[in-house]
């Protein structure tokens, strides 16, 4: 005879959903090096190569460079952010570590994986125009392969005072802008269009002035080849975008990440 109360069937039961892991510190120094050279290459690529070519229309030149960074900048957030954060900038990673927003323990790390994939990426670039045209390598290199500079450096001739203000300022919007789109409670998921947008515009207010830095990695890569002139100069494109993103930084959780105190009414 058939049991008269067979067992229930069990359901299967559910899987544990556990996330996924966190990257590990290797995975977010080879990303920010790959996020930084795509930046590099994009962007001094670009310069160098249609400067080169098309020597009658620097207004269109200009226009071409700004899209450059902006775009490489999206790709690269999109990419590599949500393994490293998307940094590819040491005054990012500094204006993010003032801001609280990065531990300081990392930022050494981070910022040598950075200039570490802008030199690749200046490298490559240099590769590609030994097998150019005759001269034309040389030439690039002549005109300071897309270095940043003032005075004769300076695509409209102005001064140092002009490309330090220059760099604190525009630096310290473009970090204020990152901490606002990416806040974790008020911030956007188009933070990396808005970013990228951002570094559009930053290029086409002072490329004429300096070349735009607003990136340490960025300058230092583009002077290994720029010539003598372009490393002595070099030293403004590394300290005056990493002021204005310290200035950023801390001002940006003075102003807007405080906390009110709560406590009785009327007190």
């Amino acid at each position: 005879m058939s049991d008269p109360n067979p067992e229930a069937p069990v359901e299967p039961t559910e899987l544990a959903h556990t996330p996924p892991a966190a990257p590990s510190t290797t995975a977010k120094l080879v990303a920010e090096a790959f996020g930084t050279l795509l930046l590099v290459f994009g962007g001094v690529g670009t310069a160098v190569f249609a400067s080169n070519h098309f020597t009658d229309t620097p207004a269109a030149v200009y226009t071409a460079v700004a899209l450059a960074f902006g775009l490489t900048v999206v790709a690269g957030a999109y990419a590599f952010g949500p393994v490293s954060g998307g940094h590819f900038n040491p005054a990012v990673t500094l204006g993010l570590a003032a801001a609280g927003r990065f531990p300081w323990r990392e930022t050494g790390g981070y910022i040598a994986a950075q200039v570490v994939g802008g030199a690749i990426a200046t490298t490559l670039l240099v590769l590609i125009g030994l097998f150019g045209p005759a001269g034309w390598l040389q030439t690039a290199q002549d005109g300071g392969f897309a270095s940043n500079g003032w005075d004769a450096l300076s695509p409209a001739g102005f001064g140092m005072v002009a490309a330090m203000i220059a760099e604190v300022v525009l630096t310290a919007l473009f970090v204020l802008i990152i901490l606002g789109v990416t806040h974790p409670t008020r911030g956007t998921p188009l933070a990396g269009l808005a970013i990228g947008l951002s570094l559009t515009l930053i290029h086409l207010i002072s490329i004429p002035v300096d070349n735009t830095s607003v990136n340490p990695a960025r300058s230092i890569a583009a002077a290994i080849y720029g010539g003598g002139e372009a490393l002595a100069q070099l030293w403004v494109f590394i300290v005056f975008p990493i002021v204005g993103a310290l200035i950023a930084g801390f001002a940006y959780k003075a102003l807007f990440d405080t906390t009110k105190p709560t406590g009785p009414v009327g007190r």
